[in-house]
């Protein structure tokens, strides 16, 4: 039994939040929790959250006990640039460019997969 959160257009670049994802595929949720929490990026925080909606959509929908779910998948996709201008010398503009990601999390029972991290 899986169970998935979405978080669209995150105030964060893609690269930003990947290192955050990177670090807690694979754990236990209570260890990911923990880990987000103490985590000093703003990506962080994102992520935390989207990993506590996956945990409510799991127990709410699914009734799976907290101890058994773990991170089965979770992903960072580049989501759409907001494009603004910046004044600069004589007449010129420089384009700064605001990126957003789109954060995936999919939990999963661990009695019914065996493929996690060690």
């Amino acid at each position: 039994m899986t169970a998935r959160a979405v978080l669209k257009r995150a105030n964060s670049s893609a690269q930003k939040a990947r290192l955050v994802a990177d670090q807690i595929r694979g754990l236990p949720v209570g260890t990911a929790v923990e880990l987000l929490r103490f985590n000093n990026k703003k990506a962080a925080k994102l992520v935390e959250k989207v990993v506590s909606s996956a945990i409510a959509n799991a127990q709410e929908n699914l009734g799976v006990d907290l101890d058994d779910l773990y991170i089965h998948e979770i992903f960072v996709d580049n989501g759409p640039m907001t494009k603004r201008f910046r004044a600069r010398a004589r007449g010129r503009a420089n384009q700064i460019l605001k990126r957003t990601c789109h954060i995936s999390v999919t939990l999963a029972d661990a009695h019914t997969t065996t493929d996690r991290r060690k």
